[in-house]
């Protein structure tokens, strides 16, 4: 059975060189905000939570990262870098961890491909479109 495992911010240094090619591989469309070390660094200082993600035999196969926004009506866990396997028992390991964090949706900037896919394995649904314009 997959399952999930949520790293303590003192734990991020003895976990990075198995999940650092995992986050690289979710950021590379990020359109730039931060590198992988950046990310480490958030991680290390709480500003980002790290999920590792697990399969059948306890072995790192993904990793993904998050960062809270608290608003008066919502909780949201924002994905900031997901990537390797994501198998449908840890989804929803996930998910209700979440949950147990008052979690009330999850969000994420994707391209229109990986829009669908989240759409169609995952129930999310378009919300908005972030654009932006660089300076």
């Amino acid at each position: 059975m997959s399952s999930i495992q949520v790293v303590p911010e003192h734990f991020i240094h003895q976990v990075w060189d198995k999940v650092d090619k995992y986050i690289a591989r979710g950021l590379q469309r990020s359109g730039g905000e931060y590198t992988a070390e950046q990310l480490k660094v958030y991680l290390t200082q709480g500003h980002n939570t790290l999920i590792l993600i697990l399969n059948d035999e306890d072995e790192i196969k993904g990793a993904l990262t998050i960062q809270w926004a608290n608003y008066p009506n919502d909780r949201i866990a924002y994905i900031t870098s997901i990537g390797g396997a994501t198998y449908e028992e840890a989804w929803d390991m996930f998910l209700d961890w979440l949950r147990t964090q008052g979690c009330t949706a999850i969000r994420g900037a994707a391209f229109e491909s990986v829009a669908r896919l989240w759409k169609k394995k995952y129930g999310f649904e378009s919300r908005y479109i972030m654009v932006e314009r660089r300076l």
